[in-house]
């Protein structure tokens, strides 16, 4: 019986390819967190305002028990809590309860705040699609 004997550069070649094959067969998984036309109260989204289009993303740290001042949004936000409890609450009373892995579709033009009620920091990534020079919330003044 005879060994075949490659070059070692040869065999790592091949093993390379091999690897670099088996990845290329694995497909990637996709689960859709939401799509929707309403913000989380029901109200429909506005259109997209004119102008430059910027896309800005935030990963924000609520500490427990912390509560956000009362703020709103003139545009278009989505988000996903990553950890923690995030409970959002608009001034007419009405409340989202998040937990991690949830998504929201923010109210807009609407004046609310959110408050971490649990133990743990909330962690959250919000997408705000907006345009150049538009603030991404407006806080209540007293």
């Amino acid at each position: 019986m005879k060994h075949c004997r490659l070059p070692l550069a040869v065999m790592l070649l091949l093993l390379t390819c091999g690897h670099a094959q088996a990845r290329e067969n694995q497909a990637a998984a996709v689960r859709e967190l939401v799509r929707s036309e309403h913000s989380w109260d029901g109200a429909p989204l506005p259109a997209y305002p004119a102008g430059q289009p910027e896309i800005t993303i935030l990963d924000i740290t609520i500490p427990p028990g912390a509560k956000l001042p009362v703020h709103q949004h003139p545009d278009i936000n989505a988000g996903v809590l990553i950890k923690g409890v995030l409970t959002v609450v608009t001034r007419e009373g009405k409340t989202l309860q998040l937990r991690a892995g949830d998504p929201i579709v923010e109210v807009v033009g609407t004046w609310h705040y959110g408050i971490n009620e649990g133990t743990t920091p909330a962690e959250i990534i919000v997408f705000y699609a907006g345009k150049t020079g538009s603030p991404l919330s407006i806080k209540e003044t007293d």
